[in-house]
């Protein structure tokens, strides 16, 4: 499948399609735990556990890699994630592949017409694939605006059947449609310009910004990251990601204020070192800066739990693989 070279600036209104990433889990998991978007998912439980959403991620990327499946997210104009979109491949003999289809997107996405123009784009191109030749889908009797959506695109329905609907706890009856490459429904130009597709995991750099607040007793404040977000449980410096506009003390500025409620002005922050570290499709730089000086009282306003901890106390505090290498600098330093 070869990657769309039509740009998001023809129609500002457009979509993106881009492979699932890890940092994907906690959207996804809020979007498919609606009951009237898991009924319709035949392979997913209600409710869906968080760390269930990682494991399915984790293996899209996985699938992605031995060209067993294609998984991808759909990204609105405003780069925000509203639902997935795939397709899981199967050896038919010879050098010939069928493709199963599978899309789903959050109920405030419904009826726009997002869903019909995204599955045209995907399978528009996986039809450029010369040894794909056939792509399969099923939709629930019960779920017409998703056989709209198929036979909109030149799906033919060939025949009906049950399958077991895991949220539904049994089995319910579907609708099984069929495509080649000669039924796709052409489009318009206007439909195919609003959507860029990349299928290739392409890096990108993450900025976020720490700050080690001292105290009289040279002890350094750590924040422990709550459950339910990545990384949980785990101690870190207070911070966070620099918006697009803001400088890195700017950035500490809003985080201390909205994480801690404290008041820190830029001239109190003193540039100590950074932290530069690769994750797995993503590459976060991190500057660390020294605070002695704030008004307020430290106070976990996102539910993290707090510590305030000496030199000789912060290996007994387990942290993210970013921030372990910026400890030898806070021994010194305290």
């Amino acid at each position: 499948m070869s990657e769309n070279t039509v740009t998001e600036s023809v129609i500002p209104t457009g979509f993106t399609l881009r492979p699932l990433a890890n940092t994907d889990s906690e959207v996804i998991h809020r979007l498919v735990n609606d009951w009237s978007v898991v009924r319709m998912l035949s392979r997913l439980p209600f409710p869906y556990p968080e760390e269930k959403v990682q494991e399915w991620v984790a293996d899209t990327i996985r699938q992605a890699s031995n060209g067993d499946a294609i998984h991808l997210a759909i990204l609105n104009s405003e780069n925000t994630l509203i639902g997935c979109i795939g397709l899981t491949f199967t050896r038919t003999g010879n050098r010939e592949r069928h493709a199963r289809l599978g899309y789903w997107l959050g109920r405030a996405y419904w009826g726009k017409g997002i869903a019909r123009r995204c599955v045209h784009a995907v399978i528009r191109q996986i039809f450029e694939t010369p040894d794909v030749t056939c792509i399969t889908a099923v939709a629930a009797t019960d779920n017409p605006a998703s056989s709209a959506v198929l036979t909109y695109n030149g799906f033919r329905q060939t025949g009906t059947g049950e399958e077991y609907f895991l949220a539904r706890g049994g089995n319910a009856p579907v609708l099984h449609f069929e495509i080649t490459r000669n039924d796709l429904h052409p489009g318009t130009v206007e439909e195919d310009n609003r959507i860029t597709i990349t299928t290739r995991h392409e890096r990108r750099l993450l900025l976020v910004v720490a700050v080690a607040l001292i105290d009289t007793d040279f002890r350094v404040l750590l924040a422990r990251r709550p459950e339910g977000k990545s990384l949980a449980g785990l101690w870190e410096f207070p911070g966070g990601k620099i918006e697009p506009g803001e400088t890195p003390k700017e950035a500490l500025v809003r985080e201390l204020r909205e994480e801690l409620g404290i008041d820190v002005t830029p001239a109190c922050l003193a540039p100590l070192t950074f932290a530069s570290h690769s994750y797995e499709t993503f590459d976060l730089l991190m500057p660390l800066f020294v605070c002695r000086k704030w008004n307020g009282t430290p106070t976990g306003r996102e539910g993290q739990a707090l510590a305030w901890a000496t030199a000789d106390e912060l290996a007994n505090y387990p942290m993210p693989a970013a921030d372990e290498p910026l400890l030898p600098f806070l021994r010194d330093l305290l």
